[in-house]
């Protein structure tokens, strides 16, 4: 239970403005707060660069496995989806297909998931040190990013396998990933606050992004497979502008020559700036307005 706090006397008040004093753990101002954000940017990717790295580290293949989870699970849903159910009928160049939605999949839900715990899983960090709590979830987000830019080089590879010769197209994964990656870090910030009131979410976040999953196509092709069941438009805009499927569309559209722009809902690309820009600001003056409570109770 927090305690409510006793305002200050006049004369405390006026000699703590003197002397350049605040509340401890008064939040700041939101313009402070980004400056002091910006500030620890070297924190941040360094903390990041160091949980990376000791994620596998007692794991015999070590950080081979940031590689060989996305590739296990590219594997077991090609052989459910493709093979069992035979959604791969709807699909051309299924298998590369597949991989660019599981890996863009795995670092979206990841980013999310590890966010719930980024302020309630380092409370120790929190309550010893003094600086922004978003540098927390964004760091998390840097490290699957870096974790996905090691996956991208197999895909390239996995890519050439298949027949995808490189084309100036793949350059529009620069900024679909720039786009993801903003997205991801709104979302880590709102479910970092959450997450750090009701600790319980955690638990409850995979099985809420499994379901999510299935309704994004990573692992079937939303526009053949919905057409061929004559549901209403509104369905199909549902499913398209869903962010999650938006940003995959666009990787797909950026990597596989046989993904074509007709296949996009219609604005794609402002619709994915769009969604970024929302979490994005949203995310973070979300999570800003609760810097205060972080560590506390």
């Amino acid at each position: 239970m927090r305690l409510p706090q006793t305002p200050p006397s006049p004369e405390a008040a006026r000699l703590a403005a003197e002397h350049g004093l605040r509340i401890s753990g008064e939040r700041p101002g939101l313009r402070a707060y980004t400056r002091q954000l910006w500030g620890r940017r070297q924190f941040i990717t360094t903390f990041a660069t160091a949980r990376m790295s000791a994620t596998y580290s007692t794991a015999r293949l070590g950080q081979v496995w940031h590689l060989m989870t996305p590739l296990l699970n590219a594997a077991v849903y090609y052989f459910i989806f493709g093979v069992i159910l035979n959604t791969s009928r709807h699909t051309q160049q299924f298998i590369p297909y597949l991989v660019i939605g599981v890996f863009t999949w795995d670092f979206f839900s990841s980013a999310i998931n590890a966010g719930t715990r980024a302020v309630s899983g380092n409370l120790g960090l929190v309550r010893a040190l003094q600086f922004p709590r978003a540098a927390l979830p964004l760091s998390t987000v840097v490290q699957l990013f870096q974790q996905l830019m090691v996956t991208m080089g197999a895909l390239v590879l996995i890519l050439l396998a298949f027949g995808q010769p490189p084309r100036m197209s793949w350059l529009l994964a620069l900024p679909t990933l720039a786009l993801l990656a903003v997205f991801c870090c709104g979302c880590a910030m709102v479910m970092a606050r959450v997450g750090s009131k009701t600790p319980d979410i955690s638990q409850l976040m995979p099985f809420l992004l499994r379901t999510w999953m299935y309704f994004s196509g990573v692992m079937w092709n939303i526009g053949s497979t919905l057409k061929e069941h004559h549901l209403p438009h509104v369905v199909m805009l549902a499913f398209q502008w869903n962010p999650a499927a938006l940003y995959l569309d666009l990787m797909r559209f950026a990597l596989l020559d046989t993904y074509h722009s007709h296949q996009l809902p219609h604005h794609a690309w402002a619709l994915a700036l769009g969604w970024a820009l929302l979490a994005g600001l949203g995310g973070f003056v979300y999570f800003w307005k609760a810097e205060e409570e972080y560590g506390r109770g």
